[in-house]
């Protein structure tokens, strides 16, 4: 996170953008509807540290959606046009709750991330490592072997079989009977296992355009993610003016933040 500039002095605002001063309304509302609503039971108690940590959260908020809301102005972006969304929880994590919050509650927020990585896409190279990656986890097709037996015909799962007679049927010619320690057999077919080919094999080339395009897809979503926190960073670090009081949470200079490695 790159750091925000400080004013030196309190001041009733919420921030200067672009050297412009930004009041507290809009936070000062929004505090006192999570106060006076459902879940206000919720809350930190009143003057606590995590209550001061809240209030720095919606600042951060509020900061962020007026940030894009002047940023989509000067690039003449529509908003009026962007439906609002709910964010999974893969998404929301690799964008921050900060970030996240004003994506989902603002159309500006949305409009600008459109248009600061319209641009960005996963390259086929990242694709492929990604589908390689994830082939291994994939659950391997079970195979079933028809058997002959002095007791009867059945069928069985190879791996479910004494490992010496699975040996001695594989090497035999089909249909030869094999005799290892007390098990005598003859393996008859593979039927099941021949049918499961027969429709991978017709399936493989679709199943392989959808792989490609569900792995380019989540990597050009999450590499779109990515480069618009790397621009939300700058773009804050060079017009935004915190105020004494409404740091980012996070920032280790402010007095509650109380994590510490």
């Amino acid at each position: 996170m790159t750091a925000v500039p400080v004013l030196a002095e309190p001041v009733d605002l919420i921030g200067l953008l672009d050297g412009r001063p930004l009041p507290r309304t809009e936070l000062d509302r929004r505090l006192s509807a999570l106060r006076e609503g459902p879940r206000a039971s919720a809350l930190p108690a009143p003057g606590s540290a995590e209550d001061r940590q809240l209030t720095r959260w919606v600042a951060q908020v509020v900061l962020t959606e007026q940030l894009c809301r002047a940023e989509a102005l000067a690039r003449g972006l529509d908003c009026s046009a962007t439906e609002p969304v709910r964010l999974d929880q893969r998404a929301a994590v690799e964008l921050g709750s900060i970030a996240a919050a004003a994506y989902e509650g603002s159309a500006a927020v949305r409009a600008v991330f459109a248009a600061v990585t319209a641009d960005v896409d996963a390259t086929p190279a990242e694709v492929a490592a990604y589908r390689a990656a994830v082939a291994g986890s994939r659950a391997p097709v079970a195979e079933r072997w028809q058997l002959t037996t002095p007791d009867g015909d059945f069928e069985a799962d190879p791996a479910s079989l004494p490992a010496g007679l699975v040996a001695a049927l594989r090497s035999a010619p089909a249909g030869e009977t094999v005799t290892v320690g007390a098990w005598t057999a003859a393996l008859t077919g593979r039927t099941a296992e021949q049918a499961t080919e027969q429709a991978a094999a017709g399936a493989s080339a679709r199943a392989a355009d959808r792989a490609s395009d569900q792995a380019a897809e989540q990597l050009r979503d999450c590499a779109r993610r990515i480069a618009f926190v790397r621009w939300l960073d700058r773009a804050r670090a060079e017009r935004l003016t915190l105020v004494p009081g409404l740091e980012h949470p996070g920032d280790p200079a402010q007095p509650d933040n109380h994590h510490r490695h």
